[in-house]
Protein backbone atom coordinates (compact mmCIF):
# COMPACT_ATOMS: atom_id res chain seq x y z
CA UNK A 1 0.00 0.00 0.00
CA UNK A 2 1.45 3.48 -0.98
CA UNK A 3 1.52 5.73 1.60
CA UNK A 4 -0.18 8.99 1.29
CA UNK A 5 0.41 12.59 2.26
CA UNK A 6 -2.52 13.73 3.14
CA UNK A 7 -3.71 17.30 4.04
CA UNK A 8 -7.16 17.21 5.69
CA UNK A 9 -9.77 20.53 7.18
CA UNK A 10 -12.19 19.30 9.16
CA UNK A 11 -10.05 17.11 11.50
CA UNK A 12 -11.66 17.47 14.24
CA UNK A 13 -14.98 16.97 13.18
CA UNK A 14 -17.28 14.14 12.87
CA UNK A 15 -15.57 12.20 10.89
CA UNK A 16 -12.28 13.73 10.85
CA UNK A 17 -11.69 12.97 14.54
CA UNK A 18 -12.43 9.09 13.82
CA UNK A 19 -10.37 9.52 10.55
CA UNK A 20 -7.26 11.01 10.71
CA UNK A 21 -6.01 8.23 13.63
CA UNK A 22 -7.17 5.28 11.52
CA UNK A 23 -4.84 6.93 8.82
CA UNK A 24 -2.08 7.38 10.84
CA UNK A 25 -2.27 3.73 11.79
CA UNK A 26 -1.81 2.53 7.82
CA UNK A 27 1.49 4.28 7.81
CA UNK A 28 -0.32 8.06 6.17
CA UNK A 29 1.60 11.20 6.82
CA UNK A 30 -1.09 13.74 7.63
CA UNK A 31 -1.35 17.75 8.00
CA UNK A 32 -4.75 19.07 9.78
CA UNK A 33 -5.72 22.35 9.36
CA UNK A 34 -7.29 23.71 12.43
CA UNK A 35 -8.94 26.66 13.73
CA UNK A 36 -6.45 28.59 16.54
CA UNK A 37 -7.11 27.18 20.21
CA UNK A 38 -8.17 23.45 18.55
CA UNK A 39 -5.20 22.59 18.45
CA UNK A 40 -4.98 19.82 20.93
CA UNK A 41 -7.78 18.23 19.38
CA UNK A 42 -5.91 16.63 16.94
CA UNK A 43 -3.91 13.12 17.26
CA UNK A 44 -0.21 12.68 18.12
CA UNK A 45 1.32 12.36 15.18
CA UNK A 46 -0.43 14.71 13.13
CA UNK A 47 0.98 17.81 11.85
CA UNK A 48 -0.96 20.68 12.82
CA UNK A 49 -1.18 23.66 10.09
CA UNK A 50 -3.16 26.44 12.08
CA UNK A 51 -5.31 28.32 9.98
CA UNK A 52 -8.75 29.48 8.69
CA UNK A 53 -10.54 27.11 6.27
CA UNK A 54 -12.58 30.01 4.71
CA UNK A 55 -9.37 31.72 3.99
CA UNK A 56 -7.33 30.05 1.82
CA UNK A 57 -4.48 32.72 2.31
CA UNK A 58 -3.89 31.25 5.66
CA UNK A 59 -2.92 27.69 4.91
CA UNK A 60 -2.44 27.47 1.13
CA UNK A 61 1.64 27.82 1.66
CA UNK A 62 1.52 24.49 3.99
CA UNK A 63 -0.75 22.21 1.86
CA UNK A 64 2.82 20.85 -0.02
CA UNK A 65 4.38 18.37 0.02
CA UNK A 66 0.57 16.75 0.30
CA UNK A 67 -0.56 14.80 -2.85
CA UNK A 68 -3.96 13.88 -1.51
CA UNK A 69 -6.66 16.86 0.12
CA UNK A 70 -9.65 15.93 2.22
CA UNK A 71 -12.59 18.50 2.31
CA UNK A 72 -14.50 17.92 5.48
CA UNK A 73 -15.38 20.93 6.78
CA UNK A 74 -19.11 21.54 7.63
CA UNK A 75 -21.32 22.86 9.50
CA UNK A 76 -22.46 20.29 12.60
CA UNK A 77 -26.04 18.42 12.64
CA UNK A 78 -27.51 20.39 9.35
CA UNK A 79 -30.87 21.14 9.01
CA UNK A 80 -33.04 23.40 7.60
CA UNK A 81 -32.60 25.88 9.56
CA UNK A 82 -29.45 26.68 9.06
CA UNK A 83 -29.34 27.45 4.73
CA UNK A 84 -27.38 30.50 5.50
CA UNK A 85 -24.25 28.70 7.69
CA UNK A 86 -24.10 26.27 5.09
CA UNK A 87 -23.70 28.93 2.08
CA UNK A 88 -21.55 30.74 4.68
CA UNK A 89 -19.40 27.78 5.66
CA UNK A 90 -19.51 24.82 3.64
CA UNK A 91 -19.86 26.45 0.45
CA UNK A 92 -17.39 29.27 1.43
CA UNK A 93 -14.46 26.67 2.71
CA UNK A 94 -14.93 24.21 -0.15
CA UNK A 95 -14.34 27.13 -2.48
CA UNK A 96 -11.14 27.93 -0.59
CA UNK A 97 -9.85 24.38 -0.27
CA UNK A 98 -10.23 23.78 -4.08
CA UNK A 99 -8.41 27.18 -5.12
CA UNK A 100 -5.72 26.02 -2.93
CA UNK A 101 -5.65 22.50 -3.73
CA UNK A 102 -5.41 23.48 -7.35
CA UNK A 103 -2.33 25.92 -6.78
CA UNK A 104 -0.90 23.63 -4.90
CA UNK A 105 -0.56 20.52 -7.41
CA UNK A 106 -2.77 18.13 -5.71
CA UNK A 107 -3.17 15.12 -7.75
CA UNK A 108 -6.52 13.47 -5.48
CA UNK A 109 -8.95 15.70 -4.33
CA UNK A 110 -11.54 14.34 -1.55
CA UNK A 111 -14.78 15.56 -0.81
CA UNK A 112 -17.89 14.33 1.78
CA UNK A 113 -20.90 15.87 -0.10
CA UNK A 114 -24.59 14.22 0.19
CA UNK A 115 -26.98 11.93 -2.00
CA UNK A 116 -29.75 14.17 -4.05
CA UNK A 117 -31.91 14.47 -5.18
CA UNK A 118 -34.25 13.94 -1.81
CA UNK A 119 -37.31 15.49 -1.02
CA UNK A 120 -35.83 17.67 2.02
CA UNK A 121 -32.62 19.52 3.21
CA UNK A 122 -32.82 21.63 -0.05
CA UNK A 123 -30.29 24.35 0.44
CA UNK A 124 -28.24 22.11 2.26
CA UNK A 125 -27.89 20.10 -1.20
CA UNK A 126 -27.71 22.59 -2.87
CA UNK A 127 -24.66 23.95 -1.62
CA UNK A 128 -22.93 20.69 -1.97
CA UNK A 129 -23.84 20.55 -5.46
CA UNK A 130 -22.63 23.76 -6.04
CA UNK A 131 -19.66 22.45 -4.33
CA UNK A 132 -18.84 19.48 -6.70
CA UNK A 133 -19.47 22.06 -9.89
CA UNK A 134 -16.89 23.94 -8.31
CA UNK A 135 -14.29 20.47 -8.20
CA UNK A 136 -15.38 19.67 -11.41
CA UNK A 137 -15.08 23.49 -13.07
CA UNK A 138 -11.14 22.94 -11.78
CA UNK A 139 -10.50 19.62 -13.38
CA UNK A 140 -9.16 17.96 -10.24
CA UNK A 141 -9.02 14.60 -10.02
CA UNK A 142 -11.77 14.01 -7.45
CA UNK A 143 -13.41 11.57 -5.21
CA UNK A 144 -17.00 12.66 -4.00
CA UNK A 145 -19.17 10.40 -1.94
CA UNK A 146 -22.76 11.04 -1.39
CA UNK A 147 -23.71 9.80 2.30
CA UNK A 148 -27.20 10.76 3.11
CA UNK A 149 -27.12 9.88 7.28
CA UNK A 150 -24.13 8.62 9.17
CA UNK A 151 -24.92 7.01 12.26
CA UNK A 152 -22.69 7.18 15.02
CA UNK A 153 -21.92 8.44 18.32
CA UNK A 154 -24.36 11.35 18.79
CA UNK A 155 -26.51 10.58 15.63
CA UNK A 156 -28.45 7.68 16.26
CA UNK A 157 -31.70 8.99 16.02
CA UNK A 158 -32.27 7.03 12.54
CA UNK A 159 -32.26 3.93 13.97
CA UNK A 160 -35.75 3.86 14.80
CA UNK A 161 -36.61 4.56 10.90
CA UNK A 162 -34.19 1.32 9.83
CA UNK A 163 -37.67 -0.96 9.62
CA UNK A 164 -39.21 1.41 7.44
CA UNK A 165 -35.49 1.59 5.35
CA UNK A 166 -36.29 -2.14 5.28
CA UNK A 167 -39.60 -2.76 3.97
CA UNK A 168 -38.69 0.41 1.40
CA UNK A 169 -35.79 -1.57 -0.10
CA UNK A 170 -37.55 -4.29 -0.28
CA UNK A 171 -40.43 -2.70 -2.96
CA UNK A 172 -40.04 -2.27 -6.52
CA UNK A 173 -41.77 1.47 -6.37
CA UNK A 174 -39.12 2.19 -3.45
CA UNK A 175 -36.01 0.11 -4.09
CA UNK A 176 -33.94 2.65 -5.78
CA UNK A 177 -34.92 5.83 -3.80
CA UNK A 178 -34.22 3.90 -0.55
CA UNK A 179 -30.81 2.32 -1.27
CA UNK A 180 -29.75 6.52 -2.72
CA UNK A 181 -30.96 7.57 0.30
CA UNK A 182 -30.31 4.97 2.74
CA UNK A 183 -28.21 5.12 6.41
CA UNK A 184 -24.75 4.35 6.77
CA UNK A 185 -23.01 3.52 9.43
CA UNK A 186 -19.95 5.83 11.06
CA UNK A 187 -17.54 2.28 10.41
CA UNK A 188 -18.72 1.95 6.45
CA UNK A 189 -17.62 5.99 5.79
CA UNK A 190 -14.37 6.08 7.41
CA UNK A 191 -13.82 2.39 5.22
CA UNK A 192 -15.22 4.33 2.48
CA UNK A 193 -12.87 7.70 2.79
CA UNK A 194 -9.82 5.00 3.69
CA UNK A 195 -11.15 3.42 0.12
CA UNK A 196 -11.07 6.75 -1.89
CA UNK A 197 -7.63 7.88 -0.72
CA UNK A 198 -5.54 4.72 -0.83
CA UNK A 199 -7.36 4.26 -4.12
CA UNK A 200 -7.00 7.21 -6.10
CA UNK A 201 -9.18 8.04 -9.36
CA UNK A 202 -8.48 10.03 -12.61
CA UNK A 203 -11.31 11.65 -13.37
CA UNK A 204 -14.24 12.47 -10.58
CA UNK A 205 -15.39 9.38 -8.95
CA UNK A 206 -18.84 9.15 -7.38
CA UNK A 207 -19.28 6.99 -4.00
CA UNK A 208 -23.18 6.90 -3.21
CA UNK A 209 -24.73 4.83 -0.14
CA UNK A 210 -24.17 1.25 -1.11
CA UNK A 211 -20.60 2.08 -2.36
CA UNK A 212 -20.23 3.00 1.29
CA UNK A 213 -21.65 0.59 2.45
CA UNK A 214 -18.90 -1.69 1.08
CA UNK A 215 -16.16 -0.45 3.22
CA UNK A 216 -16.35 -1.15 5.95
CA UNK A 217 -14.87 -4.29 6.99
CA UNK A 218 -11.27 -3.35 5.87
CA UNK A 219 -10.90 -0.68 8.94
CA UNK A 220 -13.63 -1.59 11.42
CA UNK A 221 -10.98 -2.87 14.35
CA UNK A 222 -9.25 0.08 13.95
CA UNK A 223 -12.29 2.42 13.64
CA UNK A 224 -13.13 0.85 17.37
CA UNK A 225 -10.05 1.48 19.01
CA UNK A 226 -10.24 4.81 17.95
CA UNK A 227 -13.70 5.67 19.05
CA UNK A 228 -12.30 4.12 22.68
CA UNK A 229 -9.64 6.84 22.48
CA UNK A 230 -11.54 9.93 21.24
CA UNK A 231 -15.38 9.75 22.50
Amino acid sequence: MPQRNIFITGGTGYMGQHLIPVLLNRGHQIRALVRRGREAKLPPGCAVITGDPLDKITFAGHIRPADTFVQLVGVPRPSPAKARQFREVDLVSVRESVEAATEAGIKHFVYVSVAHPAPIMKAYIAVRRQAEALIRAKHLNATILRPWYVLGPGHRWPYLLWPVYWICERVPQTRETAGRLGLVKLEQMIGALVEAIESPCEGTRIMTVPDIRRCQRAVEPAVGATRNRII
